[in-house]
């Protein structure tokens, strides 16, 4: 069985990297262990996401027709300031108007639709089929190993492989070098969900809540009118707290945050499956010393993973496949691999360093010099637009990359100037001290040509520039181009 490019793994990343080099004209096949759909953390999605990676894939009408709730920014109990604060994506001129909102998803849902439109564009979609190792030819690696549903051992031959199979992949070792585990974020996540749990106030109900407490913070993710994903994540010191028994500890962590006990006052534990169950995540923050081997690139979880209080995770996931299927794209039609992958990993280090620098620092603003996070250095200020600085970064925005996001959403709204400016009066960002302070640095973070543009100069000297399309790289004009 011979392919252009083998897949492992179904989630977004996988979906995103196969969908991509399929509409290029390759012959792929995509391989998962599991039966869609299943069960994924990673709910709340950036607008980098939606409005730019999902109409790439040709997806922008069926996921405004999903009914997931609108996210239109993020609220946080963080810092000095003793009450909550608010910023909302429409403070960024990038997101203003039809972009200004992402979602929160049900990912047995969000996972379901992006596999089955890589199989309505040719995808050879395989699951329960699990892979168990890679096939090499030379210094190559060249195919996989794999055990299809019925239980018979296979080999699947291919010119690029893509370990998209998250982080128990069994393959992202095969790139050579190491897995890294962050010293400042090692931490466990201890999540479950609730029905009829609180939500904030119109317009901002959507909205993830993020919520510090002593042993480290809380998400509070609204999925549905009535069901609600709630995590609490907390510093490795403190892992004495959810051994024994889950729900005790779960609950013990809950009466620990006054904010979010008073939200789920009244509610109760979700009972249908796969909401029914309390799960535990530990050491998930993590990065590679290499992400990709001569046929073969890492992307998402099998390649790195960043604490997740600024969600992102599908991001970093759907970014790093288009990363690759772009490279992967590039090499058929002729350009040298090392360059184009040399590309891909550059981008990719530098959008997950951004994440990386920023949640050091932002974790130092919490006031608690007894906490783990007040361990945390903060990274170095540089001038620039506050409000908006961080609002382009924690939606996924960064710089040039989400430049030409996909305004035409049916039913979206228009959020003018006039809004902007009333957000950032209410939300009281600016006039937080070390918080306004931090914000202002993420100007000098931000990445260029995510989605491609023409005229987009490369991100790094004598780099590559994003084709119109965004499918593949492009040699700067003053340098020449390839077709």
């Amino acid at each position: 069985m011979d392919y252009d490019v083998i897949v492992v793994g179904g989630g977004p990343g996988g979906a995103t990297a196969a969908t991509l080099t399929t509409m290029d004209g390759h012959r792929v096949l995509l391989l998962d262990k599991e039966f869609f759909p299943r069960y994924q953390i990673g709910e709340s999605l950036l607008p980098s996401t939606v409005h730019g990676i999902c109409p790439m894939l040709g997806l922008r009408g069926e996921i405004e027709r999903a009914g997931f709730v609108r996210k239109r920014g993020g609220t946080f109990r963080w810092g000095a300031n003793p009450e909550p604060w608010t910023f909302a994506f429409a403070a960024s001129d990038r997101m203003a108007g039809p972009c200004s909102y992402a979602y929160q998803v049900e990912r047995t849902r969000f996972d379901e639709l992006l596999l089955d439109n890589a199989r309505r564009h040719g995808v050879d979609v395989r699951q329960g089929h699990r892979a168990v190792g890679v096939v090499r030819d030379g210094g190559r690696i060249a195919g996989v190993r794999y055990v299809d549903d019925a239980g018979a051992e296979r080999v699947a031959t291919a010119r690029f492989v893509v370990d998209a199979s998250g982080h128990t992949s069994r393959l992202h070792h095969d790139v050579g070098g190491r897995r890294e585990y962050s010293p400042v974020f090692r931490n466990l996540a201890l999540f479950g969900y609730f029905e009829g749990g609180h939500r904030m106030p119109a317009p901002n109900s959507g909205n993830i809540l993020c919520v510090a407490f002593p042993s480290g913070w809380f998400w509070y993710i609204p999925l549905s009118d009535s069901l609600t994903s709630v995590g609490a994540v907390v510093r490795r010191e403190s892992a004495a707290k959810v051994q024994g028994d889950p729900e005790a500890a779960y609950a013990a962590l809950i009466a620990e945050c006054p904010m979010i006990a008073g939200f789920l006052r009244g509610a109760r534990r979700a009972t249908r499956s796969p909401y029914d169950k309390l799960r535990v995540r530990k050491d998930y923050s993590y990065d590679r010393t290499r992400l990709w081997a001569p046929g073969m690139a890492l992307v998402g979880d099998a390649a790195c993973f960043i604490d997740p209080v600024f969600s992102s995770g599908v991001h970093l996931a759907t970014y790093s496949a288009l990363l690759a299927a772009r490279s992967i794209n590039s090499v058929f039609a002729g350009m040298d691999e090392d360059r184009c992958f040399g590309e891909f990993e550059a981008r990719y280090r530098r959008e997950f360093g951004l994440f990386r620098d920023f949640l050091i620092a932002f974790y130092g603003l919490h006031v608690d010099e007894g906490s783990y996070f007040w361990q945390a250095r903060r990274i170095s200020a540089q001038r620039g637009g506050r409000l908006e600085a961080f609002v382009n970064l924690v939606g996924g925005v960064s710089g040039a990359d989400f430049a030409r996001l996909d305004p035409g959403v049916a039913g979206s709204g228009v959020a003018g100037s006039e809004e902007r400016d009333s957000e950032e009066r209410d939300s009281g960002v600016l006039g937080s001290g070390v918080l306004g302070e931090l914000i202002a640095e993420g100007v000098n973070l931000q990445l260029r040509g995510l989605l491609g543009g023409g005229a987009e100069p490369p991100m790094f000297p004598g780099g590559l520039s994003a084709s119109v399309d965004g499918r593949r790289w492009v040699v700067p004009a003053a340098a020449g181009a390839i077709p």
